[in-house]
């Protein structure tokens, strides 16, 4: 027996296939190419990470060349900017802290990015916050641990860059 109910879900389920393909267009509308891409990191600069800021910069170029993939198309499309607005790591790192009942600690990225056109008009814009665990660096004891922090913040933040340009 065919009911009201029925005509209306295969009436819905009709329209949205016939409607896919805009989606899909859409979509794929949105994942935009990116020309360059520029990191700013005056801000953590001043904020006292130095010239450490400056390693920051050069680490987030190289790690967003590589996790946009085939959206980054050197010279065509889009100028990617990214203001980095803190990085913080955690005074503890390594294990959860749940044998002295505590909690985990994370490390945090706090970015900014903004997609500019051919003729510097704002086309998207963005905050991003990064948390990722503390112990994300391996084990505290290592001497360039601070360093492998900073970068899973850095491939993290990265991900979630390339998840809000569509890619």
């Amino acid at each position: 027996m065919t009911t009201r109910r029925n005509l209306l879900s295969l009436g819905l389920t009709g329209a949205a296939l016939t409607l896919s393909p805009a989606l899909v267009t859409a979509a794929l509308a949105q994942a935009r190419a990116i020309g360059s891409i520029r990191v700013d990191t005056s801000r953590i600069a001043r904020q006292g990470w130095g010239e450490n800021a400056e390693r920051i910069r050069i680490a987030m170029e190289r790690q967003l060349a590589e996790t946009l993939g085939p959206l980054y198309q050197r010279g065509k499309g889009a100028t990617l900017h990214v203001l980095v607005k803190g990085v913080w790591l955690s005074s503890f790192a390594g294990g959860s802290g749940r044998s002295t009942g505590g909690g985990g600690s994370n490390d945090n990225f706090d970015s900014e990015i903004t997609v500019f056109g051919s003729h510097g008009e704002v086309l998207q814009t963005f905050p991003i916050l990064s948390v990722v665990d503390s112990g994300s660096g391996g084990a505290w004891y290592r001497p360039d641990v601070d360093q492998r922090r900073v970068a899973a913040l850095i491939e993290n933040n990265s991900l979630w860059i390339k998840r809000y340009l569509g890619g």
